[in-house]
């Protein structure tokens, strides 16, 4: 699907919200006044076919009930091994998913670890020290290597721990293929016109994450909603995850010549591709950040309605990884909105008094179907 494909919603909630955060939409006046993105900046939404992977992945989980779901035979010795070296992988290159990973039963811990994994090396491939060395064929042989691990033939040790948890959770390789897809877009594009354009890449490469794992976490029996409404909250936790590491990450990602900002809405607020190079926190910035933030936001409040409609086990490490990502956000603007200079993080402290209020919030609530 094409950016130009996307088509804008327009729902009364969301708009109901976003007012009550205190976003206005304006036009910029003879007065200089600094304008707000509208609420069709917040929601774009492209039709990528969700329902294909809700169907497939809720058919074949009901299949698996029955022991009809195919199953990887391999030595448990190595794949001990394996869910060992993926847990290494997560806790060096996400602290904040590893220590959520820890709440989990220990099944969905390292099915997380193993898709993180797979995940990151990925990615190191495209943007680590070694990018410069890959030809752009490697994400074509790396696609390959995913069909063979749906078909149980994985081509290493790491890739054993994927073929188990892909059989195990009876996964969908659609999501795994558009991620593939999000790191292509690395190889070739490093500026985004519009929201529009810089949601689809967040899809790929993070709100694909959402859909792989809510079979790992499971679906709440009692839950009275749709599954794609799960979904979708789901997706909506992984594109919240991704805006907030690209405003995180911004005077990193420009030091290798990219801006993950919509252009539209730099020009907006008087700003262009040399100020991020300039490294300089003006209060054009600061004002442009306020709306980038309160859109990360905003998804976060979307991803919250999924939560408790997953299986109780996984209310705990949700609500922390959300938290604790969240607060991410707070850490940018404790910095005066400084993300050019300076990499904003949670410390552990207080990290450790997000997991209290996690817990907290994954309580049932008395009276409430899931109690």
């Amino acid at each position: 699907m094409e950016p130009n494909d996307a088509r804008f919603l327009h729902s009364k909630t969301s708009v109901a919200r976003t007012r009550a955060q205190g976003i206005k939409a304006h036009k910029c006046s003879s007065s200089g006044a600094i304008p707000r993105l509208s609420i069709k900046e917040f929601i774009p939404h492209t039709d990528l076919r969700v329902h294909e992977i809700v169907e497939r992945q809720s058919q074949a989980n009901n299949l698996a009930k029955q022991d009809a779901c195919r199953r990887a035979e391999m030595n448990p010795k190595l794949l001990e091994e394996a869910y060992k070296r993926c847990r290494n992988i997560c806790s060096e290159y996400a602290r904040t998913y590893y220590l959520a990973s820890l709440l989990m039963t220990e099944q969905r811990q390292k099915a997380i670890w193993a898709i993180y994994a797979w995940g990151t090396r990925i990615d190191e491939m495209v943007d680590g020290p070694n990018a410069v060395y890959m030809s752009k064929s490697f994400l074509d042989r790396w696609e390959e290597r995913l069909e063979d691990i749906f078909d149980g033939r994985p081509y290493d040790i790491l890739d054993a721990a994927l073929t188990d948890t892909v059989s195990n959770f009876c996964l969908d390789i659609k999501s795994f293929k558009e991620m593939i897809e999000g790191m292509r877009m690395d190889t070739w594009k490093s500026r985004y016109k519009n929201f529009q354009e810089l949601y689809l890449y967040c899809y790929y490469v993070a709100g694909t994450t959402g859909t792989i794992t809510v079979p790992v976490m499971g679906i709440a029996a009692e839950s009275s909603v749709s599954a794609k409404s799960i979904y979708n909250a789901a997706i909506h936790f992984g594109i919240a995850n991704q805006l907030t590491n690209i405003l995180r990450d911004v005077g990193e990602d420009a030091l290798r010549g990219r801006i993950y900002l919509p252009q539209d809405e730099l020009e907006q607020f008087g700003l262009s591709d040399d100020d991020v190079f300039a490294r300089k926190v003006t209060d054009n910035w600061r004002e442009f950040m306020k709306d980038q933030i309160a859109r990360a936001r905003f998804y976060y409040n979307l991803a919250e309605q999924g939560i408790s409609h997953l299986d109780k086990a996984s209310h705990w490490p949700l609500w922390s990884s959300l938290l604790l990502y969240q607060n991410i956000l707070d850490a940018i603007e404790n910095n005066d909105y400084d993300n050019l200079t300076k990499r904003a993080h949670v410390g552990k402290i207080k990290k450790l008094l997000i997991l209290s209020r996690a817990y907290k919030k994954a309580q049932p609530v008395p009276g409430s179907i899931f109690h």
